[in-house]
């Protein structure tokens, strides 16, 4: 299964932000409300949908990123060590290059920064 997935470009040490299908009406994984810096929006929306896809790795992503830049790092890095005991998924990048969830849950337990993924 492949994700197709669009980053942003980060500054000031906030990783890239990714983005599946940029033409939904609904933000059900929290993007647009991470990006405008909404992040109880986004927390919100992005507990409610892991209510119903407990273990989609783009909502595992986008809530770690929440609770890193919210300073809850523990629990940023247990979504991202939870993103790697899950099977890989493929995402596009906007290149055409292919990366899976694990390299992007690497990166941001690497690089402490947090990487944010959707649908």
């Amino acid at each position: 299964m492949r994700k197709t997935v669009l980053f942003v470009l980060a500054t000031l040490g906030a990783a890239t932000p990714a983005l599946a299908n940029p033409s939904a009406s609904v933000d059900r994984t929290g993007y647009r409300a991470i990006a405008a810096g909404d992040l109880s929006t986004a927390e919100r929306r992005i507990v409610a949908e892991r209510r119903i896809f407990p273990q989609r790795p783009e909502l595992m992503l986008n809530l770690a990123s929440v609770y890193h830049r919210t300073g809850r790092e523990p629990e940023a890095r247990a979504l991202y060590a939870a993103v790697l005991d899950r099977p890989a998924v493929a995402m596009d990048l906007p290149s055409g290059a292919v990366i899976s969830s694990h390299d992007l849950a690497n990166r941001a337990l690497g690089q402490r920064a947090p990487q944010i993924a959707t649908r």
